[in-house]
């Protein structure tokens, strides 16, 4: 039978009467039920977990959400005492009935099992709360009880509450689904551009991959550089066919133990352009899970170029080792030089002893001459070294006037010319024209640029061509040395500006020319670099802010 609306509020039950606890779970009910509603899109989760909601909020044995909505239609969820969906629990004709008439407005009781719209003999009492839609009922939520003594203000607050939330959710998940089905394929390229959009707009490389190694996401940066690859060829290929230029064993190692532990893992690499410059990334192997069980569905991979972050930690630590060499050989040049000078004379005074005729009975006097001579020679050359250092040593910017960049490469050229050492090399020299002042001291610059020469017709054993530039770029003046010789490995560019590290065979060099180099273009305010092939060449450049 009919009962009364909800209980009538007063003193004794009412709100504000109410036990401190009740409230509190009054509170905790809509508050939790609110926020699980707050983005769902769907109608039949909305009817799923205000079913729920209820069947565990008031200790109901069964649930029945049903809404019927010109846009959709029919919408149920049948929940039995154990919280699983049933079928068959709802009454349809009874519902159609019952929504056929003027039902009540309000929530109300039905104690006469003939009525009820939830079938089977578990309940003894239905709790029938209408779902007001656009100012029209338009279905209802019916609650199932033990007993018919079981309903409280309480559980018809939390009922009517939850219906409430559940009208305005179904409702707006209802235009939703309708705007969704409507405009399917627009609003998957909308936000298929969107996407696209923000991953282009990052300042990083970025592609992501599937449980099948196929590529789903390929990102701008992706496609430009030396070893770009458009989007289009990209998208739906297997990653190793696509990464073909890149270890295989190891991208697929890589892409296993992130798919197998679900972590982050941040790997450096390097990579050697088409022009042979090395450029330093830190790749990003980040997991996407799935929501519901946690399984690893999509790795994401970021490559950010850190090239510039790692040349400034190199050019800080070669900077120091400068520093250090240069006060090292400050303090002990002119000891060692003192010593060579008396060592380097009494090997001249000898000599002219025996070309005095000093030692002529002698039978090792041949023998004697030939010492002497490797004595001078060692001498001279130990002089040569610790004058490098000297020079290493006193590396600062001498007086900085406006100089034309392209007068001091024209008289390199000129000089390393008339030098009588690399047979079979022929010169280039490619000077751009209305060149921009540089503040420098020009016989600095002028030595930095001899010593690139100097290391470049060394590297062309069997003759090549050796060029000079000077251009600007940006707010630079560039000077570019370049020679077509056996290049320098890429093992050992990280170290060719260290003082003492030389390629060279033993007493061809002092592995101090690029050091002196490096140390003249930063007492100036540039930077120097390099570009190397090996078989083919090197290319260093000087970059030298312009004079203001």
């Amino acid at each position: 039978m009919l009962t009364s609306s909800p209980p009538k509020k007063d003193a004794s039950n009412s709100a504000l009467a109410a036990p401190a606890e009740d409230n509190s779970n009054e509170l905790r009910f809509i508050s939790e039920l609110g926020r699980s509603l707050l983005f769902t899109v769907h109608p039949k989760k909305v009817a799923n977990r205000v079913a729920g909601a209820i069947l565990n909020g008031v200790d109901a044995v069964t649930c029945v959400f049903v809404a019927e909505l010109d846009s959709i239609g029919l919408i149920t969820c049948e929940m039995g005492r154990d919280g699983e969906c049933e079928d068959g629990l709802l009454r349809r004709e009874k519902f159609e009935k019952w929504l056929s008439f003027m039902p009540p407005q309000v929530g109300y009781s039905e104690t006469d099992a003939a009525e009820f719209m939830i079938a089977g003999q578990e309940h003894a009492s239905e709790y029938i709360s209408p779902l007001h839609i656009n100012g029209e009922i338009r279905g209802a939520i019916i609650v199932g009880f033990e007993t018919a003594q079981e309903f409280s203000e309480r559980k018809t607050r939390l009922i009517e509450a939850a219906t409430t939330m559940a009208a305005m959710s179904v409702n707006l998940s209802a235009h939703y689904e309708l705007a969704l089905h409507n405009s399917i394929n627009e609003a998957r390229e909308e936000h298929r551009k969107f996407t696209e959009s923000v991953l282009d707009a990052l300042p990083v490389s970025l592609y992501v991959v599937d449980r099948d190694y196929r590529i789903v996401t390929w990102n701008r940066h992706r496609e430009v550089g030396a070893q770009g690859i458009p989007r289009d060829i990209a998208i739906g290929r297997n990653v190793f066919d696509v990464l073909e230029k890149y270890p295989q064993g190891r991208v697929k190692e890589e892409f296993e133990r992130a798919f197998r532990t679900g972590r982050i893992e941040r790997i450096e690499q390097q990579t050697v352009a088409d022009d042979g410059s090395t450029r330093h990334w830190m790749v990003s192997k980040v997991p996407m899970k799935n929501a519901d069980n946690g399984d690893v569905t999509h790795v994401i991979t970021v490559g950010e170029d850190v090239t510039m972050r790692v040349e400034a930690v190199q050019a800080v630590n070669r900077a120091e080792k400068l520093a250090a060499v240069g006060r090292l050989a400050a303090g002990v040049v002119h000891e060692i030089n003192n010593p060579l000078a008396t060592i380097a004379a009494c090997a001249e005074a000898l000599e002219q002893r025996i070309d005095e005729g000093a030692f002529e009975m002698s039978e090792s006097a041949d023998d004697l001459t030939e010492y002497l001579g490797l004595i001078k020679s060692e001498a001279f050359r130990c002089k040569t070294i610790t004058t490098d250092l000297l020079d290493f040593s006193r590396i600062r910017a001498g007086e900085r006037t406006p100089i034309d960049v392209g007068d001091v490469v024209r008289s390199t050229a000129n000089l390393i010319s008339h030098q009588k050492r690399g047979e079979g090399i022929s010169q280039r020299v490619d000077i751009e024209s209305d060149l921009p002042y540089v503040s420098a001291d020009g016989g600095q610059i002028q030595q930095a640029v001899i010593a690139l020469a100097t290391n470049a017709i060394d590297a062309m054993t069997e003759g090549g061509i050796l060029t000079f530039r000077a251009f600007t770029k940006g707010s630079r003046v560039v000077i570019e040395v370049e020679d077509t010789g056996s290049g320098i490995a890429q093992e050992d560019m990280s170290k060719i500006f260290e003082p003492f590290f030389t390629t060279k065979e033993v007493g061809k060099g002092t592995g101090l020319g690029l050091a002196v180099c490096y140390g003249i273009v930063s007492e100036h305010g540039g930077r120097i670099s390099v570009r190397s092939t090996v078989n083919k060449g090197t290319t260093f450049s000087i970059f030298l802010p312009v004079a203001r």
